[in-house]
């Protein structure tokens, strides 16, 4: 293996055959290549994974399931299988998430928010597509997929799948 030094800002790095970068504030930044654990699925639009050694929840942007743990609201309608979804398709997976430089890293409960991705699927999008979310549109900021998550939403409604069937919710989750 061949030795390199790289001088970085002053910083000499001895290099064994790899491509080192510094260290900033001890986490690197945050990309879409970036595999997590989960370590809980907490409802249907929020789970638990373990970041930089610690646990962080992560609300999925662009959607709203309904509620099943607002202490302030009853359980709305179709939140169970929103919420049983998302624990049978996510408990136990490794997932990449992905930021969005609009919506930021965090809401204002100190959540991470990010796009989900299950292997090659966006996780986000499928939730919304199977009637289990519809489409959010916080402070009405556009975001990356938005347009995306919309259609799937008409779709769905026109399908009549999930909480848009009128043998579930018709759309009407309060």
């Amino acid at each position: 293996m061949s030795k390199r030094k790289l001088v970085f800002g002053g910083l000499a790095l001895i290099v064994l055959g790899l491509i080192v970068s510094p260290k900033f504030n001890d986490k690197p930044p945050a990309l879409a290549q970036d595999i997590y654990e989960i370590k809980q699925v907490i409802d249907g639009d929020t789970i638990e994974i373990t970041r930089y050694g610690k646990p962080e929840k992560v609300r999925f942007i662009g959607l709203d399931t309904p509620e099943t743990l607002d202490p302030r609201k009853p359980m709305q309608c179709y939140g169970k299988e929103a919420s049983d979804n998302s624990k049978k398709l996510l408990s136990g997976q490794k997932v990449r998430i992905e930021f969005d430089p609009v919506v930021g890293e965090r809401d204002r409960y100190g959540r991470l928010l990010a796009y989900i991705w299950l292997n090659s699927e966006l996780v986000n999008l499928g939730l919304i597509r199977e009637g289990f979310a519809h489409e959010y549109t916080y402070r009405s900021q556009s975001y990356k997929y938005q347009n995306q998550f919309k259609e799937a939403e008409g779709l769905a409604k026109q399908a009549q799948v999930g909480f848009w069937s009128p043998q579930t919710c018709g759309g009407v989750t309060k």
